[in-house]
């Protein structure tokens, strides 16, 4: 059988699944209990009680019935009543109706009994005093009411022991999930601490918890350290190529500089300029936000920062549709390192660049869009790669970049537990690019 359907309904979180796995088999036992013990155990023994009493009724009933008159009738009902342990009075008004609650398991087997049994029984009522058992029997001289203890039937009630079984299956289910839940907050620790790893975010996490959950924290540790490790040496071997690079293209800078300006120290003074440009951009592309802490940032003014940064440097960018985001924790340098390079792009392939805000509650979306040519969708995942030219979909002959703008977007959207999303613009015509921050 397919049971796919029952994900819709189970709990996602780990609290929610433990509390299930602890529930589930408490009330599996609770049911078991509730119909082996009660159905089999607590209407046997209640079937046997009332029919030790049905001789005694019957015996009284009799008696009434032999009596010659009323006034006769009534003397033996009460000196019978003493003997029997019972009350019995005459004349009633009949009633026609049993009563009793539903959850009176052990009345149904009461009811049922003596009407099988006494066939002058009309009604019973289990309500009025649920410690007694009220009937109105059927006799020569009229209705005769007759009351006895209900513990001469039923042995006590069965809610009673189900009360009981609630109340300490609740109170073992609240002991063991706080138990439990003493078991999974390390996990969760971890889980959250892995999570902001990958935000960009480090936190303090100490192993705790189980032997494996110690294990799994360890080794977390041990990864997060290791990469860390690997970015600070890959960042500081990168710094070292790119200081040694600069040194001769300054020399060589500085020698064309003294030369006769000529086309040919022309031509040669723009390469050494793109060569600058390109360390310059592979360095940034490579450092990404490693270094840079995550703080509580406003996304909203910092979007406008950029914008205006961008107006003030001649750029005809825009500030469109601004969601009031509030603050959260982000890297506010890689994030304005990231919405300059989407804007640079823009302009550079379109005319005009607008930037908008975009929010919910766990997610802050920067919108970068222009009027240029935009990208095909077959050519988007080639446009984030390093050092991609997209020659057919893109005006090269105004491009002075490298191809590691949306790279370098890329990379920052994904420390943050983000992603950086290419489509075409449907109000610029252009290409949109869709910077999405994780909170």
């Amino acid at each position: 059988m397919n049971f796919a359907w029952l994900k819709r309904y189970m709990p996602r979180g780990l609290y929610g699944r433990a509390l299930l796995i602890l529930v589930l088999p408490v009330v599996t036992v609770q049911l078991v209990v509730s119909v082996v013990f009660i159905q089999r155990h607590f209407e046997g023994v209640t079937r046997q009680m009332t029919l030790g009493t049905i001789a005694e009724l019957e015996y009284l009933i009799d008696q009434v019935n032999l009596a010659p008159d009323l006034d006769t009738a009534k003397r033996a009902a009460d000196s019978l009543s003493q003997r029997l342990d019972l009350n019995a009075t005459l004349p009633v008004q009949l009633h026609d109706a049993d009563r009793r609650h539903l959850y009176d398991l052990s009345g149904r087997i009461v009811i049922k009994t003596l009407h099988d049994r006494i066939d002058p029984i009309q009604a019973i009522d289990l309500i009025e005093n649920y410690r007694e058992v009220r009937m109105d029997a059927v006799t020569d001289h009229g209705a005769m009411l007759i009351v006895l203890p209900r513990q001469r039937v039923s042995a006590s009630n069965p809610h009673q022991l189900l009360v009981l079984m609630i109340f300490t299956s609740f109170l073992m289910t609240l002991i063991a999930y706080l138990f439990l839940r003493n078991q999974l907050r390390p996990i969760k620790r971890l889980a959250d601490a892995s999570e902001a790893f990958g935000k960009g975010r480090h936190v303090k996490y100490k192993p705790a918890g189980a032997r494996e959950v110690r294990s799994a924290g360890q080794a977390f540790l041990d990864m997060r350290n290791r990469i860390e490790r690997q970015i600070e040496q890959r960042t500081l071997m990168l710094s070292g190529v790119s200081h040694d690079l600069r040194t001769p293209l300054t020399r060589m800078k500085l020698a064309l500089s003294m030369q006769d300006e000529t086309d040919d120290t022309a031509d040669m003074m723009k390469d050494v300029e793109d060569m600058q440009r390109l360390v310059d951009e592979f360095l940034s592309f490579a450092r990404g936000d490693a270094l840079e802490e995550a703080i509580p940032t406003d996304a909203a003014a910092l979007a406008a920062e950029v914008v205006e940064m961008a107006t003030r440097a001649g750029q005809d960018v825009s500030l469109g549709h601004v969601a009031e985001a509030g603050e959260a924790m982000l890297r506010p340098q890689a994030l304005t390192r990231a919405l300059e390079n989407l804007i640079g792009n823009a302009v550079r392939y379109g005319t005009k660049a607008r930037v908008s805000v975009e929010t919910t509650p766990r997610t802050i979306k920067f919108l970068v869009e222009d009027d240029g040519p935009g990208i095909d969708d077959a050519l988007v995942d080639q446009a984030v790669k390093p050092f991609a030219r997209l020659d057919p979909s893109r005006n090269q002959n105004k491009s002075s970049g490298v191809g590691l703008g949306l790279s370098i977007a890329t990379d920052i959207a994904r420390s943050h537990g983000g992603s950086l999303t290419l489509r075409r613009s449907a109000d610029l015509g252009g290409l949109s690019a869709e910077l999405l921050i994780m909170r």
